[in-house]
């Protein structure tokens, strides 16, 4: 094996991990986040569980990545960790997937459909009609598909440049002794566990095991143990994953670890006993890609079935390792919630587009809550809800730092045009949620002021901003409705509400200035309701804000300024019907010179 023998082996085995992270990548993208939105739900049942794990992995084409959300879903709180344990043991079932289509590559035949399929026969058709599809298609459905058939031509291209660089290894004797020095387990459970340590991947270890088969120098006796090894070694990522992480989720990791330790451990020993009882004739054959597939998924499916029924023992085991501190605090209900905002999740841009949203969704509950205890304030202050508006505003500051860093963050992964609408109305939205706040803030301090002085406003002023309430209350409510729910029907309700609001503003603060030229009302009392008036304005303000995104993003070549001018022509019948609607619903009560106008019109009209 020469120089360039060993260049054409390093680029096949460049091309063959860049192919796998490529399908990797594609599948999780076709998911859109619904695999892992599965994973939270079905795992209550331990063999459900089991199953999902395989079946999430057996897709995702990586038992590190899942194990990696598992952490992170633990860390979250969003999974216990005896519900982890089922699909961890079902993600290393899972893997074994892709040694099944690498097998593949070791037919051998001259009928033509057989040789048809052979990968590298019928890869090079998945590449030219996925390149197509990538240069001339623009949707994100036959963009992930596309993605998936170039992945998956090139894994299959550096697997079979690996095979050929490497087939010349057979005739050296260097290499043929350090494969026999494999035969003996401990060495060879070590080389396996540092292969897969190092790439990551022990489904690429397996592949990079296959190929090495195809040399004809590999013996089961020497592919047994590194098959091993590579299970132990594949736990790297999740203990890597779990630094930094919650108690929680550092033992989700050391359970993956102990139970690829533990069956390793069971495994050999029964084998190597078995076989100096009765030594088996099959280990000093000639490995091939089938035979590794079908020793990697006895292994993983033997395992499972011996450690299922002691997952109490391994979450035991991992608590044992990592003890409770008696000092750890209790997290707040807020914490809980933005620990839904994993780094881990990061790597499955979908899925965490969708706990963004749900973290936002939360964020804008918040908001309309402290605005809604803020106006119970201005009829009866309260100290323990004042608190409590001044918590949720703290909240809301919270989640719009933590949140909008961490969309930052997954503003640069590869996201597909629906997600990156998402992502965009979130990054919107949450300025307006957090000024939302903030008015309630305000609100609560004009609230305090007037019970500080012991200051009331007039019967006629609270009954004016009793129906401004309702009027802010209602339009929060669609507005926040309409965030949470994606329902652009709710939103279109908003503009009309929020003119209404500009309207009661300037009408009640006309009926002041009236009050105050009368002595009904003071000067101190007037800056107070202006203040109020101002903040309840703003308010519907940034719903109209939150309203105008959310249909702007359902809508192609859509000028905001523009939408509004159109909305708001006299000749928009539509418009105007849901303006006059709503101001027969928010009428402020009429003063005394309304009375007499009405009174006049009614004399005139007979």
């Amino acid at each position: 094996m020469d120089f360039f023998d060993l260049l054409k082996m390093v680029g096949g085995l460049a091309l063959f991990l860049y192919g796998m992270n490529l399908l990797g990548d594609g599948l999780s993208q076709a998911s859109g986040g619904r695999l892992e939105r599965i994973l939270e739900k079905l795992t209550s049942n331990p063999i459900k569980a089991v199953l999902m794990g395989a079946v999430v992995t057996g897709v995702i084409q990586s038992s590190s990545a899942t194990t990696v959300m598992v952490v992170g879903f633990v860390n979250s709180g969003i999974m216990s960790l005896k519900q982890a344990v089922g699909i961890i043991m079902g993600a290393n079932i899972g893997t074994t997937v892709t040694s099944w289509i690498l097998s593949l590559a070791g037919i051998e035949s001259d009928a033509f459909w057989i040789r048809m399929l052979k990968p590298s026969s019928f890869s090079p058709i998945l590449a030219i009609v996925g390149v197509g599809i990538l240069l001339f298609s623009h949707k994100d459905k036959l963009k992930n598909a596309a993605t998936i058939l170039v992945g998956f031509a090139i894994l299959m291209f550096g697997m079979d440049s690996m095979s050929a660089a490497v087939s010349p290894l057979a005739e050296v004797p260097e290499f043929t002794n350090l494969l026999i020095k494999f035969q003996n387990p401990v060495f060879g459970v070590l080389a396996g566990l540092v292969l897969t340590a190092v790439i990551q991947s022990s489904s690429a270890s397996v592949g990079i095991l296959q190929a090495l088969c195809m040399t004809g120098a590999v013996s089961f006796g020497a592919a047994v143990p590194i098959i091993m090894g590579q299970n132990i070694g594949t736990c790297v990522t999740a203990m890597i994953s779990g630094i930094g992480a919650s108690r929680n989720a550092k033992r989700a990791a050391l359970i993956h670890l102990y139970f690829n330790i533990i069956g390793t451990i069971l495994f050999l020993g029964i084998f190597y006993t078995a076989n100096a009882i009765h030594p088996f004739a099959f280990l000093g054959e000639v490995a091939t890609p089938f035979g590794i597939a079908v020793v990697h998924s006895c292994f993983n499916v033997a395992a499972t079935l011996v450690l299922l029924p002691f997952s109490n023992g391994l979450v035991k085991l991992a608590c044992l390792t990592l003890p409770t501190h008696e000092d750890v605090k209790e997290m707040s209900e807020t914490d809980k919630t933005l620990s839904l905002l994993d780094p881990r999740f990061l790597d499955t841009p979908a899925y965490a587009v969708e706990q963004s949203r749900q973290v936002a969704s939360v964020m804008a509950d918040k908001s309309r809550k402290a605005m809604d205890l803020a106006m119970e304030l201005l009829q009866g202050y309260d100290e323990a809800k004042a608190e409590q508006v001044i918590q949720m505003e703290t909240d809301v500051d919270r989640f719009e730092d933590e949140l909008g860093t961490y969309l930052v963050k997954l503003s640069s992964r590869q996201l597909s045009g629906k997600d990156s609408e998402t992502l965009n109305t979130i990054l919107h939205c949450i300025g307006d949620f957090e000024r939302i706040s903030d008015h309630a803030r305000n609100v609560k301090e004009a609230a305090q002021e007037m019970y500080d002085k012991k200051l009331d406003f007039s019967d006629k002023a609270q009954e004016e901003l009793k129906v401004f309430e309702r009027a802010v209350h209602d339009i929060l409510d669609i507005t926040m409705n309409s965030f949470i729910k994606g329902d652009l029907n709710l939103a279109r309700q908003v503009e009309p509400m929020e003119e209404v609001i500009d309207g009661l503003s300037l009408d009640v603060k006309q009926r002041h200035v009236r009050r105050l030229r009368k002595g009904k009302c003071t000067i101190e009392l007037g800056f107070i309701l202006s203040d109020v008036i101002t903040n309840f304005e703003r308010v519907s303000d940034h719903c109209s804000n939150i309203a105008v995104c959310l249909v702007q993003v359902n809508e192609d070549e859509f000028d905001t300024h523009a939408y509004l001018d159109e909305l708001r022509q006299e000749d928009n019948l539509d418009f105007q019907g849901k303006v006059m609607a709503c101001r027969e619903k928010y009428q402020l009560p009429p003063t005394k010179q309304d009375r007499v106008m009405e009174k006049n019109a009614k004399l005139l009209a007979e």
